[in-house]
């Protein structure tokens, strides 16, 4: 059975940064005119993303979820907190 840990963490971490990037560095961007704010936080966050993407990948095939679980994974991430949700509830 595959150990989901490394999935959560990057989970958790992902879910941070797209706070981050929608509470702090937006508001930054457009409230102050610190444009550099969205930038650095926002390739961070998208190289997270892209990880979120593959690991999840990696626990459908390893750990043999269901397209729908998959499938509400990647909408959960498209979310403020849905990342946090999910785990709450399926992890």
């Amino acid at each position: 059975m595959y150990d989901l840990n490394r999935f959560r963490w990057i989970a958790r971490i992902e879910g941070v940064s797209y706070l981050i990037l929608l509470f702090i560095a937006m508001p930054l961007k457009y409230g102050m005119g610190f444009d550099a704010a969205v930038k650095y936080t926002g390739w961070i966050h998208g190289v997270l993303f892209v990880a979120f993407g593959l690991e999840l990948l990696l626990v459908w095939v390893k750990a043999k979820w269901s397209f729908g679980r998959v499938f509400l994974a990647g909408i959960a991430s498209l979310l403020p907190f849905g990342t946090f949700w999910f785990e709450k509830k399926y992890l």
